[in-house]
């Protein structure tokens, strides 16, 4: 798989990459990352839907938000991009906001999906991201080996290098402010997970030190119609990492909530 640049288009507030037809698929990354980061889904699942990966306010083409934006503020940027209903997906910082959107809007949610998103962190946890958000100033660029080293370890690979590219490349005020709104989340009301009308799946890689099984597992117990998986071997960047499993898990679950 390569992570080259892909064209976008303009969607309502967001750029985006769009690729084929059929039932639609919004597809929103993570914090720091880019369209790209969906590369291996996009391939495999617009074969048969209309795919919209949208760059997160502040990444990859998409222009920040206001100087304090919270969760509702992205969440209501990307649902400016949806003109009816869909599949939405989203990882990690993705995942909270997928989660809010079908929280927030059910009407335009046949389905989300949360892949290693995070609910209820521990202590010892919550302390260091939030340590992290505030080593952020929003001017220098962030080292990228941290995360890249808890993402992947230290082994060189083509997806670790996609990432340290997108790391260094992202604007650094946009990616302090989802970076700090990621800190201080700590995943969706169990109340509000009770309301959702929709099918709702959380996957996570067992081998996630931080978005754990427990986390996704917990989210689904809570969810009328939720399932977790859990994919072997994997950590935080599996859609890169682990693609063929994750999208053969994708593309069920999209075709589950289309037809």
């Amino acid at each position: 798989m390569t992570w080259t640049t892909r064209r976008r288009s303009d969607l309502g507030p967001l750029a985006a990459i769009t690729a084929g037809d059929g039932p639609t698929i919004l597809m929103i990354h993570g914090v720091g990352l880019r369209a790209e980061a969906w590369g291996a889904q996009i391939d495999a699942l617009a074969k048969d839907h209309r795919v919209i990966a949208v760059d997160v306010p502040g990444h990859g083409f998409s222009a920040p938000l206001g100087t304090t934006p919270d969760l509702p503020a992205y969440t209501e940027a990307v649902a400016e991009c949806l003109s009816g209903p869909s599949v939405v997906i989203g990882h990690s910082f993705g995942a909270m906001i997928a989660l809010d959107l079908a929280i927030r809007h059910p009407q335009h949610v046949t389905g989300v999906v949360a892949l290693n998103a995070i609910f209820r962190r521990n202590a010892e946890a919550r302390r260091a991201v939030l340590a992290r958000a505030r080593s952020l100033d929003g001017v220098t660029v962030a080292d990228p080996e941290p995360p890249l080293d808890r993402w992947f370890g230290a082994e060189p690979s083509p997806e670790r290098m996609a990432c340290k590219d997108w790391l260094l490349g992202v604007d650094q005020a946009g990616y302090k402010a989802a970076y700090t709104v990621f800190a201080q989340e700590d995943g969706p009301a169990e109340a509000s997970l009770r309301t959702l009308s929709c099918p709702a799946l959380f996957m996570t890689g067992a081998e996630e030190p931080n978005s754990t099984p427990e986390m996704s597992r917990s989210m689904a117990a809570h969810t009328p119609d939720g399932t977790a998986i859990i994919i072997e071997g994997a950590a935080h960047m599996m859609p890169m990492t682990h693609p063929h499993a994750v999208n053969t898990h994708l593309a069920a679950f999209a075709k589950a909530c289309t037809t």
